[in-house]
């Protein structure tokens, strides 16, 4: 619960309180980061480009701690780490979905975005204030509670230290492999 809590933290220190930037089913990576910007690797320069030609205001009105809701099947496509870059470099935090593609989920995470399960999106309409609330496990909406599915505690931790990289850095080196001596 502590790793919600952060994240909680995170999305409220903004100036205006988050709102939803509503999405329907079958997203796909080429929706969220158009192909002829995969040559770019800065999160914020990618973020310029979110949604390009689908939703082209996202890139110009999305604010830091907004929270991205969509049907499902949110992220699927190709395997592009840039789709996620793109969103987090736009200032989302949290991705709420009915369901998600699998390498988008993992990809998310690996970015330090957190992505979140709820089964029915339906009634949550676009511009919202929304925000998460850790202590329930909730997206709290226009006032209304949706259940959210909790998230695999290594997981979030990956999330809270901003990714797998940071992630990996704070490991402890472990010892795997030693040399041995064969007797023939």
């Amino acid at each position: 619960m502590a790793g919600k809590k952060t994240v909680q933290k995170r999305a409220m220190a903004t100036v205006n309180p988050p709102r939803v930037w509503k999405f329907g089913d079958h997203v796909d990576t080429d929706q969220i980061i158009p192909g002829r910007f995969l040559t770019i690797y800065d999160p914020r320069e990618l973020a310029l480009h979110a949604f390009e030609g689908t939703r082209d205001e996202f890139a110009r009105l999305a604010r830091n701690g907004d929270i991205l809701v969509a049907g499902s099947n949110f992220g699927c496509g190709s395997s592009r780490e840039h789709a996620p870059l793109a969103l987090k470099g736009a200032g989302i935090r949290v991705i709420v979905a009915e369901s998600f593609a699998r390498i988008f989920y993992r990809n998310a995470v690996n970015v330090g975005l957190l992505p979140l399960v709820c089964a029915d999106t339906s009634g949550i309409s676009d511009g919202e204030e929304a925000a998460v609330d850790p202590g329930t496990g909730e997206l709290v909406a226009a006032g209304r509670k949706y259940a959210l599915e909790e998230v695999p505690g290594f997981l979030q931790e990956i999330v809270d230290t901003g990714g797998l990289v940071e992630y990996a850095r704070g490991l402890e080196e472990v010892t795997t492999c030693r040399k041995t001596t064969r007797s023939r």
